[in-house]
């Protein structure tokens, strides 16, 4: 692998001018692509195989006039009023009726002849609007003319919220600020660590032309397959971090080249066929693991997982093409260090220090500590992160509702005031749908069969057409109430019951809430399976890529304290509330697919840190054959790069957290806190300590394992070996 990448890399440099220009044209077409493609994100997921999907699949098929999307509208007048007063009554019929005239509007329900749509107290009313498509297709202009509608409940002193599977404002608006805050601090931290201005910008250059790459395939993808807004944040949270740290892996091997005094091609092309076979593997284990997500079986998941993937491979193709391209350009200006008048001379002589003399780094001064009281280390490290993964046995899963949402969106004030004045349970009502029913009586009868379950508060029949009956009943709790999920299940395992004398042979129970039900348990289900092919798949690239068993297992149990730890800040800051008034968000569960894409990407980045530091220590110790002394010293050469890549991913994940979206902030805090926690805890504090407890026995693999599994070479050994024939003074002072 190292001599291919060695050889694509010097043709890169040698024909720069060639792959910069492909790259121009490719993402010159991605963009044309997005713009004529039209496409556009989409929060409502289908999960095949569960019920609440079958129920929305019959709805479609015979009762389409319930089956596209809806909007609740919540009508509420101040207190000591009434919606039934003559000005607030005029105005909200109004409104109703100019609703009707909304293009795609096919009906709008009237709360003052619907039995329960005015609250015991008087003072709201819900109205529900329903279409004649699903909520991607209901167009913008729609939604602008639905807000035109209520302008007369409006006048008349009626306070107008919406919630529902689509409403004004439902799509939340991805802003540019996070990426850019990201963005900004990257910069600073490649300037601090390189100490030179072209050096620090060029991996930002490369990653946001990957960022603009992917994100303008995603949104032509979004015109043919349903593409979540997270998958949108997911990919550019990847895109950006990966980008920068694969790029600054192969720029900093190349300045220490250079610092050598190579050839500036040379220096280029030894720098990707060494710390680009560790990019390689590093990117590969991401992109698998990421593709795993398909495992769960639901398809929102999937396209997540293939759309960070996509943005994880455009990031490890450029880096390993366009970055010599670039390195090229630049030349030996790459060198050029900032020269402050307190400290003259600070950064080459930090730089050159690292090229000449990594032993003397702060780096190997770490690792000489670690190396040193390696036992003590290692069991404070395990118990540090013992205790932040505690609170992570007592996660409450679910999916995001209005609950979660801050009080300035429209979604959030319809839930509290629907919550005030008529109880939790009308933000979650279920579906549900029997066949086949014939007569309002029937469906009636099945309407109070569910009214006399424990923990509905009352069901009332709706439309009966094509022999499907379809049924409204409403819990006592709220939709993400674990008390919800547990009526659902009582209805499900009683649905002889409730079929007995309708006539009716299937009773589904389905609606958002059951949905959301029954994604949270197919994740669950999911988690195990997706667990050990995770592990499975770390055992085998490891294995292969280091030739040997204890690394793998080694990078297992630190992969395992990663996700655990940051999974416990999270259900401590997001679901207890502990960050309520730190980071701005609104205390609610965790989200339900938030385990199993955590478990995918803190993977797939520790593996990361995995391959670039325990490669470093392979090579010293394949150079020397002392395994301590390896230890210090690969750790050295490896702690500061590793250290400003993993302040970069940090700061791009926890630059989300500045965002108002809460399915956003959780996601960008999990991830900050998994990196953070696995590159300086785990993989620059447990692994040299474990590394020297073991000693040499940790690079033990038996005959039969160098027989018949090939070396991918993945620290360039072989490699440094072919070009020390035709390059002696520069490897020799490189092995000094």
């Amino acid at each position: 692998m190292s001599s291919f990448l060695f050889r694509m890399a010097r043709w890169s440099f040698d024909h720069r001018r060639i792959v910069l220009l492909l790259w121009i044209v490719f993402a010159a077409g991605a963009i044309a692509l997005s713009a004529a493609s039209g496409g556009k994100e989409n929060n409502n997921f289908t999960i095949p195989g569960t019920e609440s999907q079958q129920a929305a699949n019959l709805l479609t098929a015979k009762v389409p006039a319930v089956s596209g999307a809806q909007t609740q509208i919540v009508f509420a007048v101040p207190a000591g009023q009434k919606v039934t007063d003559s000005g607030a009554k005029a105005g909200i019929e109004a409104a109703m009726a100019n609703l009707a005239k909304v293009p795609q509007v096919v009906s709008v329900s009237d709360p003052y002849t619907s039995a329960g749509a005015i609250s015991p107290n008087g003072r709201v009313a819900l109205d529900q609007v329903l279409y004649n498509t699903v909520p991607t297709s209901v167009n913008d202009s729609t939604l602008d003319k639905l807000q035109d509608a209520v302008a007369p409940a409006k006048a008349a002193g009626v306070q107008v919220e919406y919630s529902g599977s689509v409403y004004p404002g439902w799509l939340p608006k991805l802003s540019e600020m996070p990426e850019l805050i990201g963005l900004l601090i990257a910069f600073c931290i490649l300037a601090i660590a390189l100490g030179a201005a072209l050096a620090a910008v060029l991996p930002i250059i490369t990653a946001v032309v990957g960022v603009l790459i992917t994100t303008s395939l995603i949104t032509a993808l979004a015109s043919v397959v349903n593409v979540a807004s997270a998958s949108t944040t997911v990919a550019l949270m990847l895109g950006l971090s990966c980008g920068i740290d694969y790029g600054l892996f192969i720029l900093s091997r190349h300045r220490n080249n250079l610092m050598l005094d190579m050839d500036i091609g040379d220096a280029v092309a030894l720098a990707v066929g060494t710390a680009g076979s560790s990019v390689v593997f590093a990117g590969l284990t991401v992109i698998v693991a990421l593709c795993g997500l398909a495992l769960a079986g639901i398809p929102f998941l999937a396209v997540m997982g293939l759309t960070a993937a996509g943005a994880v491979l455009i990031a490890l193709l450029l880096s390993l093409t366009l970055m010599p391209a670039v390195l090229g350009f630049a030349g030996m200006k790459i060198t050029r260090f900032f020269n402050t008048r307190l400290r003259p001379g600070h950064h080459r002589k930090v730089a050159t220090t690292a090229a000449l003399e990594p032993q003397r780094t702060f780096g190997a001064r770490w690792a000489a500590f670690i190396v040193r009281w390696n036992v003590p280390v290692l069991i404070i490290g395990l118990c540090f992160m013992g205790a932040l993964a505690i609170p992570a046995f007592h996660v409450h899963l679910g999916l995001p509702s209005g609950a979660s949402q801050p009080t300035s969106n429209t979604s959030r004030r319809a839930y509290d005031l629907t919550t005030d004045n008529f109880g939790p349970g009308f933000n979650g009502a279920l579906t549900i749908v029997a066949e086949p029913v014939t007569s309002t009586k029937a469906a009636a009868l099945i309407a109070d069969k569910v009214a006399a379950v424990p923990g509905v508060v009352s069901a009332t029949p709706g439309i009966v057409q094509n022999g499907v009956a379809v049924i409204k009943a409403i819990p006592s709790t709220g939709p993400n109430d674990p008390a919800t999920a547990d009526l659902v299940n009582t209805l499900r395992n009683n649905r002889a019951t409730l079929e007995a004398g309708s006539g009716a042979t299937t009773v589904l129970i389905g609606g958002l809430t059951a949905s959301n039900i029954d994604t949270s348990d197919k994740l669950t289900s999911a988690l195990p399976i997706f667990l050990i092919a995770v592990i499975g798949l770390a055992f085998i690239l490891l294995t292969f890529a280091f030739r040997t068993i204890l690394v793998p297992i080694k990078s297992i149990i630190g992969f395992l304290l990663s996700v655990a730890a940051a999974f416990g800040g999270e259900v401590a800051l997001f679901q207890w509330g502990w960050g309520e008034k730190l980071l701005g968000i609104t205390k609610g569960e965790t989200i339900s697919f938030l385990p199993i894409i955590m478990l995918a990407i803190i993977f797939g980045l520790s593996s990361d840190y995995e391959v670039f530091v325990v490669s470093r220590i392979k090579e010293e110790f394949t150079k020397r054959g002392e395994a301590r002394q390896s230890v210090v010293r690969g750790t050295g050469q490896s702690a500061r790069v590793v250290t400003a890549a993993a302040l970069i991913m940090f700061s791009i994940f926890a630059a989300f957290l500045f965002g108002n979206d809460p399915t956003t902030k959780a996601i960008g805090f999990s991830f900050a806190a998994g990196v953070l926690l696995d590159a300086f805890v785990v993989r620059l504090t447990l692994v040299p300590a474990v590394m020297a407890i073991a000693g040499a026995k940790f690079w033990y693999h038996p005959q039969w394992f160098a027989k018949y599994v090939p070396d991918p070479d993945i620290e360039g050994e072989h490699l440094q070996e072919r070009f020390m024939e035709t390059h002696p003074q520069e490897m020799a002072k490189s092995n000094t």
